[in-house]
C-alpha cells in the first residue's frame, strides 16, 4: 500500500525553543552558536522532496538549539542558485544548504560556471542516501524483467524511454544499458517527474524511470509495471530485483544519489560536527521518520560516513556523466 502524508504537516516547520542539546559539542564553545535565526537554503521548490526534508530536519534542529530555522527556497539552475548563495555566506553556521547530488556532483559536469566550486567553497555536513529508482514499463509493452526490456528494445528498434531531465540518473542509465547490450535507445527528456509519468500513462512512453513515490499514480492506475530498480532494493516492493541482480554490470548501478546539507568551506570543524550530530539525531524524530518513510529514504549519515560515501562514489558519477558527451551549458 502506498505511503501517505499530509504536506501541510511538514511545511509547518516549528521553531519553539527547547532544552539545551544533550549531544556532544565536539569542543565547540557552549552558547556561541547559534546566536540568531538559522537560514536553511533549499535549492529546489517548495513542496517537493528536498523542501520537505529541509523542513522536517530544520524543525528538529530548531527545537534542539532554541533558534528558528528559516527555510528559504532558492530554486533554479539545477540547484546552483541556492548553492552559490550559501558558498558566499559567512562561515558561522547560520547559513546551511539543503540540496541533492545533482547540485553537489553533476553541476560540475553539466555547467560551465555554476557559480560555486564544491571542493573549494562548500563542506558536506550530512547526507541521506536515496533509495533505488524504479524502471517502469507500459502495460502494452509486456516487459516484466530486464531481459524482457532488452528483447523489447531490440525488436522494436525505437524505444521511447523517459527521463526527468538531461544528465539525470535515468539518462545515464539509458547510456549504460545501451553500451552493455548494444541498444540504441534515445532518451526523451521531460522537465520533472510529473510530466514524465503522465507521458507513460498517456502512451507516449514505453518506459520511464523515477522515484517510488512519484510513480504511484502510474502504478495505482495499473498503467505500468515495475521491472527493475536501479541500485538498491526497495522495502515496499521487495520482490523487484535490482539492475545488477538482473545482469547489468555498469559501476553506475552501484552508486546512490542523495539529499544532503552543506555549509561554507571555512566553517569551523567543531560546528560542522555539531550540525552533523543534529542531523543524525533527527533520524529518531517522528516527523523526520515520517518524511523519510514517505520517500523511501535511508537515515541521515554522520560527517565522516557522508564524506566517505561521497568521495567513494564521486569518480563513478563523474565518469558516467562525462560519458554522455553533453556540452556544458
Amino acid at each position: 500500500m502506498p505511503l501517505k502524508f499530509n504536506r501541510r504537516h511538514f511545511i509547518a516547520a516549528g521553531s519553539a525553543a527547547a532544552a539545551l542539546p544533550f549531544l556532544s559539542r565536539s569542543g565547540f564553545a557552549q552558547g556561541t552558536w547559534p546566536s540568531r535565526n538559522i537560514r536553511m537554503v533549499c535549492s529546489y521548490p517548495a513542496g517537493g522532496q528536498t523542501d520537505l526534508l529541509a523542513r522536517a530536519f530544520g524543525d528538529y534542529i530548531a527545537r534542539q538549539v532554541g533558534q528558528t530555522v528559516v527555510i528559504e527556497n532558492k530554486a533554479g539552475a539545477s540547484g546552483s542558485i541556492g548553492a552559490a548563495e550559501v558558498a558566499r555566506a559567512a562561515p558561522d553556521g547560520h547559513t546551511i544548504l539543503c540540496s541533492i547530488s545533482t547540485t553537489y556532483v553533476m553541476n560540475r559536469v553539466m555547467m560551465k560556471n555554476p557559480g560555486y566550486d564544491m571542493d573549494k567553497d562548500l563542506t558536506l555536513v550530512s547526507i541521506i542516501p536515496s533509495g533505488g529508482l524504479l524502471l517502469v514499463a507500459s502495460k502494452p509493452s509486456g516487459v516484466r524483467s530486464l531481459d524482457d526490456f532488452v528483447a523489447f528494445a531490440r525488436n522494436k528498434g525505437q524505444v521511447n524511454f523517459g527521463t526527468y531531465s538531461a544528465g539525470s540518473a535515468p539518462h545515464m542509465t539509458i547510456n549504460e544499458l545501451n553500451k552493455q547490450y548494444g541498444l540504441k535507445i534515445e532518451p526523451i527528456h521531460y522537465r520533472g517527474e510529473a510530466p514524465m509519468w503522465t507521458g507513460l500513462m498517456d502512451g507516449t512512453l514505453d518506459v520511464a524511470m523515477g522515484s517510488y513515490t512519484a510513480a504511484q499514480a502510474v502504478l495505482q492506475s495499473n498503467h505500468g509495471v515495475v521491472f527493475a530498480v536501479s541500485t538498491k532494493k526497495i522495502s515496499a516492493i521487495p520482490d523487484v530485483k535490482t539492475l545488477p541482480e538482473q545482469g547489468a554490470t555498469s559501476k553506475f548501478f552501484t552508486v546512490s544519489g542523495f539529499t544532503g546539507w552543506a555549509v561554507p568551506k571555512a566553517t569551523p570543524q567543531p560546528l560542522v560536527d555539531r550540525l552533523a550530530e543534529l542531523c543524525v539525531a533527527a533520524n529518531d524524530d517522528p516527523k523526520v521518520k515520517e518524511v523519510l518513510a514517505t520517500f523511501v529514504l535511508e537515515p541521515a549519515l554522520g560527517f565522516k560516513e557522508s564524506n566517505a560515501l561521497y568521495q567513494r562514489e564521486l569518480p563513478t558519477w563523474l565518469e558516467t556523466a562525462q560519458a554522455l558527451g553533453l556540452e556544458p551549458a
